[in-house]
């Protein structure tokens, strides 16, 4: 057991950096104390340096000044997709170990520059996989690795975005274009590539992809409607509301929870809340925005020992949640989330089925991923791990979604994964 306390900074303090990890790390003061926080959204660096208990001269808006010069152990990224590489360089070159959220990039020769650049450094590097610490997700590779059902020959993994959450983060919010994240596949299916090549136990060798964006556009739009929510006839009655959404919803619970800190920073008000969706990219209609992300994608996968795998990322789903389908040469494994159960058929025995949430610690995010991300960095940083979602590692699922992006765009060619 390890008696150390490391130094933590955050750049980007968001609902990753603040809400999520910063959270769960302000609450191991035996583990971690956070010393540092840059961010350009000054509502929030005030919020959330009362809430780590941090001085305001360790409070930082302009990122050159943030990085004059090392001001942690450890530095969490967690900042918008297109800034994750250029941080990463700055911290690695000043000798941090990162925690670095996903996607890393959509660039093969930007992975390659920032693996060879740990290496050299010598530092630590995690990505924010946090599905692979989620107890759940941990089951199935342990009955996968049991052999219960037999040998893993094909995985059907669907991606169920929900409806909500595809107009808020990919019409509304920052991942609706490709130019200023990434692509969808990427920005949205990191955590299923990442679990689907865990599972393979294997390199993916080939690839195709086909999707776009079907209904999120202008020429779906009623005629008559307004271009922002809050002046449309539509108001009361369009699924899509964002004065339903946000306002209606949040004025049930007045939490300064999610989504509702999404549009508005916290402490929410409603009045606070209203100005976000008048003037802010939340309160768009959906029709009426400037996005260009997919909102639907197949991509099937073949694996360098046979398996073979598809993986579906749909908007158009009612709940959010993954299902993942195992067939083994023994059996079939099926995980749900939305009906929350693993079920387990062995071929010739009775099936037999495991509550998820039995599984998962309460009141936890990710299924509990995120704490087991948060305490994974503690074991790697004290160097009691084995970093199964290393820099490294992470590299690998990347090429899959940038595979995928390539054949998508050539209509569905099969493409080679390097």
């Amino acid at each position: 057991m390890s008696n150390s306390i490391f130094t933590v900074a955050i750049i980007g303090v968001g609902g990753r950096g603040g809400y999520a990890y910063g959270t769960l790390i302000a609450d191991m003061p035996d583990k971690f104390k956070i010393t540092a926080l840059c961010d350009v959204n000054t509502e929030k660096l005030g919020y959330f340096s009362e809430k780590f208990s941090v001085a305001k001269e360790d409070l930082y808006t302009d990122e050159a000044d943030f990085f004059k010069e090392k001001r942690a152990d450890v530095l969490i990224i967690s900042t918008q997709d297109k800034d994750h590489v250029r941080h990463a360089k700055i911290a690695l070159t000043l000798g941090y170990d990162i925690l670095l959220e996903k996607p890393i990039t959509d660039k093969k020769d930007e992975l390659e520059e920032l693996l060879a650049l740990q290496k050299q450094n010598g530092c630590k590097a995690l990505v924010c996989h946090v599905l692979r610490y989620a107890p759940a997700y941990v089951k199935i590779a342990e009955l996968i690795e049991s052999g219960e059902i037999g040998k893993l020959v094909c995985i059907n993994a669907i991606e169920q975005v929900g409806y909500l959450h595809q107009a808020q983060s990919f019409v509304r919010g920052n991942w609706r274009r490709a130019c200023d994240s990434a692509p969808m596949i990427l920005a949205k299916c990191s955590h299923d590539l990442d679990l689907i090549q865990f599972y393979a136990n294997s390199v993916c060798d080939t690839l195709s992809s086909v999707g776009e964006l079907s209904h999120f556009t202008k020429e779906n739009a009623p005629s008559d409607a307004a271009d922002r929510c809050l002046e449309c006839k539509y108001v009361d009655s369009c699924p899509y509301s964002a004065k339903t959404e946000y306002i209606d919803k949040w004025l049930q619970v007045q939490k300064d929870i999610y989504p509702y800190n999404v549009p508005c920073n916290a402490p929410i008000t409603e009045e606070k809340m209203r100005a976000a969706l008048k003037n802010g990219p939340y309160g768009r209609c959906v029709y009426k925005c400037d996005n260009n992300v997919v909102d639907h994608q197949i991509t099937q996968m073949s694996f360098k020992n046979g398996v073979k795998a598809t993986l579906t990322m749909i908007a158009f789903s009612r709940l959010t949640g993954r299902r993942m389908e195992f067939f083994g040469t023994g059996g079939q494994i099926t995980l749900d989330e939305i009906r929350n159960f693993i079920r387990v058929g062995v071929f010739g025995k009775a099936e037999y089925q495991i509550n998820i949430s039995e599984l998962t610690p309460e009141g936890t995010i990710h299924g509990g991923g995120d704490l087991g991300l948060v305490l994974e960095l503690y074991d790697v940083l004290c160097g009691n791990s084995s970093e199964k979602t290393s820099l490294e590692h992470s590299v690998q699922s990347h090429l899959i979604g940038i595979a995928a992006e390539e054949s998508r765009k050539s209509g569905g060619a099969l493409v080679k994964v390097h």
